[in-house]
């Protein structure tokens, strides 16, 4: 097992490792902001939301769910089949998630000992990315549900909206520039 004593990393290195640490930490967090969490008001809404759990939501939740099923037409059997099927994804993504704040709390105190153990830091990152990919997994379980309730019209409507969106997220990204471009 290789151990790394900290105090002996030079100037260069010490501030790649800190800043590693610190994009990291900061990859986490954009990815924990995407998950799960706590509805408007406290209310254990769930949802994939960028933005502190408002009543909005994305296309997996609150409105965006429902402008989606509105777009494509849903009956309201539909519907209620959809909202189930991802109100279960959110529940097991939800648990896959707690477990991997777990994971980044561990790998903090890892981090900030005198002598920092490399290979139990592989082991968490190896840990954190087969969380990661039990999540992706479900998620596309659920969308693989969730389209098997819509019709073939109304996938077809769904592929034009996102492409659209895609667009226009793209267009955006041309126009202002990434809003996190390194400073030189």
């Amino acid at each position: 097992m290789k151990v790394i004593d900290s105090s002996k990393l030079g100037g260069r290195l010490r501030r790649g490792v800190i800043a590693a640490l610190v994009v990291s930490a900061a990859g986490a967090g954009l990815a924990a902001q995407a998950q799960p969490g706590p509805g408007p008001e406290g209310r254990d809404g769930g949802g994939w939301h960028h933005h502190g759990g408002d009543e909005r939501g994305g296309m997996m939740e609150g409105r965006g769910l429902q402008r989606m099923l509105d777009e494509v037409d849903a009956t309201t059997a539909q519907r209620g089949q959809i909202k189930d099927i991802l109100r279960a994804a959110r529940a097991d993504v939800r648990t896959q998630m707690q477990a991997e704040r777990a994971l980044r709390e561990k790998g903090m105190q890892l981090f900030t000992q005198p002598t920092v153990d490399a290979a139990a830091a592989e082991n968490l990152r190896q840990q954190t990315m087969a969380l990661r990919d039990q999540s992706s997994k479900r998620m596309l379980q659920a969308l693989l549900d969730a389209s098997k309730v819509l019709t073939p019209e109304q996938r077809a409507k769904l592929g034009e909206r996102m492409k659209k969106r895609h667009e226009m997220m793209e267009r955006r990204m041309r126009e202002h520039g990434p809003a996190s471009a390194p400073a030189k």
